[in-house]
């Protein structure tokens, strides 16, 4: 009788560090899943902490399977797969925990109606990468069309940071919050043109300047959160306007 093990094709093996993109990624996950048990808790600052560390996670998976030369399938819809459940679901579930349980109804359908923005945008985000020629530029490359999926959980959760930075002496109105999320949602979905550090580059001299400027923002981060998140926040949708109105301005010219 012929030995069929020799039929068989042989393993494919690889090296354990091509592991860590998706590691990372479950991670992530996992720090989302964790911030919403926390929120139930009513614990919602480290609720807010965990999803910014879900963000840094997120930012941080897709690099490095570049650098271990580890991209796969797989690991692009484990990463989609986190994205829409860590900034999708999480900061939303997590809003209505803090402030909309009041009006359950119209609050729950702000949170519907957000996470369905979510899942567009990833979705949108996916099928352009998809369909970005062999070689080419992604449509997203230089700068995203729409807030991304993290930005856009960190803006969500805006009403939070005003409300911890007063001290909880200033409360906001539940029609305010749910506002808000739908309209993070739209810009999500929008085709307004929003920053990305892709692309930036600054010059080799400079570069003590934003590593000094990093960790300022990292130490104000650490001393004062809520406010400094309340003014990345309005820095960030600043910016948002500012190449918002340059566009338009660009289009006028054209003729």
């Amino acid at each position: 009788m012929p030995d069929e093990t020799h039929d068989l094709p042989p393993r494919r093996k690889m090296h354990i560090l091509q592991l860590l993109p998706n590691l990372v990624s479950i991670l992530a996950l996992c720090s989302g899943l964790t911030a919403i048990r926390f929120a139930v808790d009513g614990r919602f600052g480290t609720a807010i902490a965990l999803i910014g560390l879900a963000a840094a996670l997120d930012a941080l998976d897709g690099r490095l399977a570049r650098m271990l030369k580890s991209e796969s399938a797989i690991g692009a819809e484990l990463d989609s797969l986190s994205d829409f459940v860590n900034f999708g679901v999480t900061p939303a579930l997590v809003l209505y925990l803090w402030g909309l349980k009041g009006d359950a109804s119209l609050g729950w359908i702000a949170v519907l109606l957000y996470a369905v923005c979510c899942i567009l945008r990833l979705a949108r985000f996916n099928v352009g990468n998809k369909a970005a020629p062999a070689g080419g530029d992604a449509p997203e490359r230089t700068s995203f069309i729409g807030v991304p999926s993290p930005a856009g959980a960190m803006l969500v959760m805006v009403p939070m940071y005003f409300a911890f930075a007063s001290g909880n002496a200033v409360t906001v109105p539940n029609v305010v919050i749910m506002l808000w999320m739908v309209g993070m949602g739209v810009l999500m979905i929008s085709r307004i043109r929003t920053p990305s550090l892709k692309r930036v580059t600054v010059a080799a001299e400079n570069a003590r300047f934003i590593l000094v400027a990093g960790a300022a923002v990292v130490a104000a981060l650490l001393t004062y959160p809520w406010v400094t998140l309340l003014v990345l926040a309005v820095a960030y949708l600043v910016a948002i306007l500012f190449l918002w109105r340059r566009s338009a301005a660009h289009q006028r010219k054209v003729p």
